[in-house]
């Protein structure tokens, strides 16, 4: 197979990032785009001068030229159309988070499974940022040594994008399983994707969307509507793992607080990192404590060369050149972790796995 073919389910804000990703790419050839709205379909195919377009990604996936979709979509539909697509017989790369709930993401894994010659790959984006990418390498030759302890938190203090990231039904939840499942799942695959053992966390609807804010501008999705919000504006947790580490996380999209914020950060027995907002190495010599910055392009997440390095590893493993680094028993593990903390918040109790 020298070309993958490849169609983009959802023209949403991220599907761009898909699809720009897959044209500077020589190995992918971008055929065909689905949207429920026709005209933003059409449009799209015509500015890509691509000859496919659809409103039904059913009619997309029975295109036997297309080898390969990226799906763009809402979080409620993620699960159906990753299982139609693995059944269709195409390579999927699927963006975060994998689906609404723990049920659904077995059921991807179990057709998954099934097709062990087609690739299902999870967007954890950050996962392919040039600064993690140097922080596992010093991890994995034993610079911290065992990591105990990480922290994540990515704050807005006004950044509620409304439409369905604010529609509980449509998302499955509001800054966590938007925004946060970056930072945990960041934290999570440098400490080695621990089993999770349990999570106590706290959900707040306390500053709801913040819409009455003048002067300051923030992000609104395409269907936005300062009337409509039914997800927390804020989340914390403090998530156990089997192996005796920790990760506490916090996340908002609306906070009384100075200004918005992503840090990220690992903790381990020989040596510590801060990889948000800027990769710093931390350890001690000689009696000495030393931090030290890397001389690299990126100390921070860059978000063009993320999603490029994501869709080119996609490319690569459909090729059967690569092995893919985000599979679809993450995204399980990952469903665990963010629907406890919604859990917990609920029981106002801890929630223990087996």
């Amino acid at each position: 197979m020298s070309t993958i073919k490849v169609g983009v389910i959802g023209l949403g804000s991220i599907s761009e990032m898909h699809i720009q990703g897959y044209l500077k790419n020589p190995d992918a050839e971008l055929i065909a785009v689905t949207d429920m709205n026709e005209e933003r379909a059409k449009k799209k195919a015509e500015t890509l001068g691509i000859k496919h377009y659809y409103t039904d990604y059913k009619a997309m996936l029975a295109n036997k030229e297309i080898d390969a979709v990226s799906i763009c979509t809402w979080n409620n539909t993620h699960a159906e159309i990753a299982i139609a697509a693995l059944e269709a017989g195409k390579h999927v790369l699927i963006e975060k988070p994998l689906c609404k709930t723990v049920e659904e993401a077995v059921a991807i894994e179990t057709c998954a499974k099934k097709y062990p010659n087609q690739l299902l790959q999870i967007g954890y984006v950050r996962r392919f940022g040039t600064n993690t990418q140097v922080l596992k390498r010093f991890i994995d030759n034993g610079e911290l040594g065992e990591i105990y302890y990480s922290k994540a938190s990515c704050l807005r203090v006004l950044g509620n994008p409304g439409g369905w990231f604010a529609d509980q039904e449509r998302s499955g939840g509001g800054p966590l399983i938007d925004i946060g499942v970056h930072v945990i799942d960041l934290c999570w695959y440098l400490m080695g994707k621990p089993k999770v053992k349990s999570v106590s966390g706290n959900t707040y609807n306390k500053l709801g969307n913040r819409s009455n804010i003048e002067y300051k501008s923030f992000y609104k999705a395409a269907d936005y509507d300062a009337d409509k919000n039914t997800v927390e504006d804020l989340a914390n947790a403090i998530i156990r793992f089997e192996n005796g580490a920790s990760l506490f996380v916090d996340v908002s999209f609306a906070l009384h607080a100075k200004k918005e914020e992503v840090r990220v950060s690992l903790h381990g027995d020989k040596g510590g990192a801060e990889i948000e907002p800027a990769l710093e190495i931390y350890t001690e010599k000689n009696n000495i404590m030393l931090s030290s910055t890397p001389q690299i392009d990126h100390t921070t997440f860059d978000f063009e060369s993320g999603f490029q390095n994501e869709v080119d590893h996609f490319i690569a493993c459909a090729k059967g050149k690569e092995e893919t680094i985000a599979p679809v028993e993450d995204g399980v593990e990952m469903m665990k972790i963010l629907t406890g903390v919604y859990e917990s918040s609920k029981q106002q109790a801890e929630i223990h796995f087996d």
